[in-house]
């Protein structure tokens, strides 16, 4: 599905377009345009968050548990990462991952297991009954995100990705490791 050409600047209107026309009589010599990229994505943020949000909960996961099965499922077998590869990957302090595998282990979906050389070491490593949830949710994850996107078409997926992709590696987003 494309975007429908009523807007002035060629787009369907939405409410970051109200905002621009907004701005544009009131400013007419400022180039609002930025708004109508950096207000959508952070529009769209904050609804598709909600909607994920939710969707983990019905789950029984926070997004940040989510994050963490995640992460240790397609490391691969044995299921297991340092807590410095977590700080690395994730951008969070040392104080939360701690709090957050505390809780995970609580639930039984984690365990710490001691470095192999080092004792002071550890690894955190996905339990039977963490693998079990994260391959029983995450195909549905991966549906409820093919619903969010429904609006854009294959090509324009992939289009936006790539464009997205470059602004965050143009903000030194590079991939961790």
């Amino acid at each position: 599905m494309s975007a429908g050409l009523s807007g002035s600047g060629g787009f369907v209107v939405d409410a970051v377009e109200g905002v621009l026309e907004q701005w544009r009589r009131e400013f007419p010599d400022l180039d609002v345009s930025p708004i109508g990229v950096v207000g959508r994505i952070m529009r769209l943020s904050r609804l598709w968050d909600k909607e994920i949000k939710g969707f983990l909960a019905e789950h029984g996961l926070e997004p940040g548990e989510f994050d963490v099965l995640s992460t240790l499922r397609r490391s691969g077998e044995p299921y297991e990462l340092t807590a410095g590869t977590f700080l690395k990957a994730s951008l969070v302090t040392t104080g939360a991952i701690t709090l957050r595998v505390d809780r995970m282990a609580g639930k039984g979906l984690v365990t710490r297991v001691p470095g192999d050389t080092d004792r002071r070491s550890v690894k955190i490593r996905l339990t039977p009954q963490g693998l079990e949830l994260i391959d029983r949710v995450l195909p549905l994850h991966l549906e409820n995100e093919a619903r969010l996107l429904e609006g854009l078409g294959a090509g324009e997926r992939q289009h936006l990705a790539g464009s997205l992709a470059t602004l965050l590696e143009s903000r030194g987003d590079t991939p961790a490791g």
